[in-house]
């Protein structure tokens, strides 16, 4: 296998554009490059001994994202039948090893992680959930979240709301000069309780300098109509996140946040449901034993015209 940052990894090409992915790292994309350029941010100096606390790549985050929790406590959920669990903020999968299956012709990979002991103890379900990621050209990116309830007839629906967490590169000094367009929204943002604030009425654009959209979850309202856009016109380029795939289920929201202002990255991060969904139902999904949903989308990266 390649070797970077003294890791095992798999890359995927295709022609000018190469993926790196660490399937025993939460199956983190860790970086895209575009002729040499960096589309998806990740550090020089990442710590391996936690990789899923780096900043950077794409976080898989399920089968819940965001905080949820219980009396106060952060990490902790409670099923209908009152019995209170642990799971981690952000959920699980980023923790844990996936299965990799590259494709054929080098161009993608599939990465699975399945249910076993220590999953069941926070999250007693059988799930299988994938991620592929597929370059179609040079410039454009499929991924898929497939999730299948495994359980028997017998047994609950599952519940889930998967999502990304994109670093995209961006210099911390080009945000004000770097525009987020969006399809119609309505802006919510998770309070220090933990519920979710009331809607209030979205704009289709923004500069990423904007404090009203650090850490907002952009509520689409209905089938977006245009795709997500941001345009840096400091890189020369344009990343387009279109969310209407065929077959796919419906995306809840977009969520934006950094870190620090000096930090270059922005995470643009499509998402199934808001945090704490376990509860408060906001894109919470169900799925019965032996179903099966995708949640697609595709990135195109290009230059300014």
């Amino acid at each position: 296998m390649p070797q970077f940052q003294q890791q095992d990894i798999i890359e995927i090409a295709h022609g000018a554009s190469l993926l790196r992915v660490a399937p025993q790292a939460g199956g983190r994309l860790l970086s895209w490059h575009i002729d040499g350029q960096s589309a998806i941010y990740w550090p020089d100096d990442a710590n391996w001994a936690e990789p899923a606390r780096v900043r950077g790549g794409n976080p898989l985050l399920f089968p819940f994202l965001g905080r949820h929790r219980v009396d106060g406590e952060i990490g902790r959920w409670r099923s209908a039948d009152g019995t209170v669990r642990n799971v981690p903020m952000h959920g699980f999968a980023r923790d844990l090893p996936f299965a990799a299956q590259p494709d054929a012709d080098g161009h993608g990979v599939r990465l699975t992680l399945t249910d076993s002991e220590a999953t069941r103890v926070g999250y007693p379900f059988g799930f299988r959930f994938e991620a592929t990621y597929r370059l179609v050209d040079a410039h454009t990116l499929d991924v898929v979240l497939t999730t299948t309830n495994t359980g028997t007839q017998t047994q609950p629906s599952l519940p889930y709301y998967a999502g990304h967490h994109f670093y995209f590169t961006l210099p911390h000094e080009q945000r004000a000069g770097t525009t987020l367009e969006l399809p119609r929204t309505q802006r919510r943002h998770q309070l220090p309780d933990g519920t979710i604030s009331a809607p209030e009425a979205g704009a289709q654009r923004y500069t990423l300098d904007e404090a009203r959209i650090h850490d907002r979850f952009h509520c689409l309202d209905g089938t977006p109509d245009t795709p997500v856009r941001v345009i840096a016109p400091g890189l020369n380029r344009t990343i387009t996140i279109d969310l209407r795939r065929p077959g796919s289920v419906p995306w809840y929201a977009v969520t934006t946040w950094t870190e620090r202002p000096e930090s270059d990255f922005y995470c643009v991060e499509p998402w199934l449901g808001l945090p704490d969904a376990i509860h408060n139902g906001l894109g919470l999904r169900w799925l019965a034993p032996g179903a099966t949903e995708e949640a697609a989308l595709r990135i195109t990266v290009g230059a300014l015209r």
